[in-house]
């Protein structure tokens, strides 16, 4: 089996798990978990399957740990952390493109190369501000900020870099729509390596279901504004559905999408598939 086939059959599996649960949660705690500042713990895996990069079209693979961790601040203030660990796996490439030829991936710089690769990506932290006692506008926003936490060259750039992320978003029914926005700079890195100046660009769109079910078309777009003309931008388009389910007391909110991108760097990716799982710890 092919590993594409492996990562969607894997796919089905948990979905299959989600579809043969009976009690689905309540649905203020299915809007919270579609709430990126939201006052509760949770732990998202994301796997992301890459289709067709580089010089060569292979494929790329990652695995994003992305735990949150709320702090109250007072009465009045919550401080949101929110951190991305990515696991990335790049196939190797039967030749090799311009050496400033790069794409985005976990929300990092990677570069092809002409081996495969395995390991750690660059580590990201946001911290978001947000008022404790939201209106119908739920907001955040702080720092940013990526470490060279890379353990080889071809899966992010050894650069120090820092910015800001800010988020808005407004439940209105049964739908959830905002808006996520970060960029960073570099900050600190060694001599030669490349300047950093990207962004990301998160639209949120989620229509809410009966009994836990959802559909989807949250989206990460990305900007790297050192690039050439015609690589700044990845614009992916797509969606999927997902459903929020109980296993016993614990809360597990599953999500599979897919997406094609209609704009991208030369050796970025023409498509990808995404499937998340996210534990959900919320505070009694």
């Amino acid at each position: 089996m092919s590993r594409p086939s492996k990562i969607l059959a894997t796919a089905a599996l948990f979905v299959s798990l989600a579809l043969v649960q009976q009690d689905a949660c309540a649905d203020d705690l299915q809007e919270q978990s579609q709430n990126p500042v939201a006052n509760h713990n949770s732990l998202p895996i994301e796997s992301n399957a890459n289709f067709e990069t580089g010089p060569t079209e292979k494929n790329a693979y990652s695995i994003l740990i992305k735990p949150v961790y709320p702090v109250r601040l007072g009465d009045n203030w919550n401080l949101i952390n929110r951190f991305i660990a990515p696991v990335v796996y790049l196939e190797g490439q039967d030749a090799i493109g311009p050496p400033d030829t790069s794409f985005e991936l976990g929300g990092s710089e990677v570069f092809p190369g002409s081996d495969s690769e395995f390991g750690l990506g660059n580590l990201q932290y946001q911290a978001f501000f947000s008022p404790a006692r939201p209106g119908k506008l739920i907001w955040g926003a702080g720092p940013a900020f990526e470490l060279p936490t890379n353990t080889d060259k071809s899966l992010g750039s050894d650069t120090w870099s820092a910015g800001f992320a800010a988020v808005g978003l407004t439940i209105q029914g049964r739908w959830v729509l905002g808006l996520l926005l970060q960029n960073i700079w570099d900050v600190a890195s060694d001599s030669g390596e490349p300047d950093v100046n990207r962004a990301t660009v998160q639209p949120i769109l989620t229509y809410n279901l009966d009994k836990g079910w959802y559909i989807s078309a949250t989206t990460t777009m990305s900007a790297n504004w050192e690039a050439d003309s015609g690589d700044k931008w990845t614009v992916p388009l797509g969606g999927g559905v997902g459903r929020l389910v109980r296993f016993g007391k614990q809360p597990v909110d599953f999500k599979l999408m897919a997406f094609s991108n209609v704009e991208k760097p030369e050796f970025g990716p023409d498509w990808s598939a995404q499937f998340t799982i996210k534990f959900l710890f919320p505070k009694s």
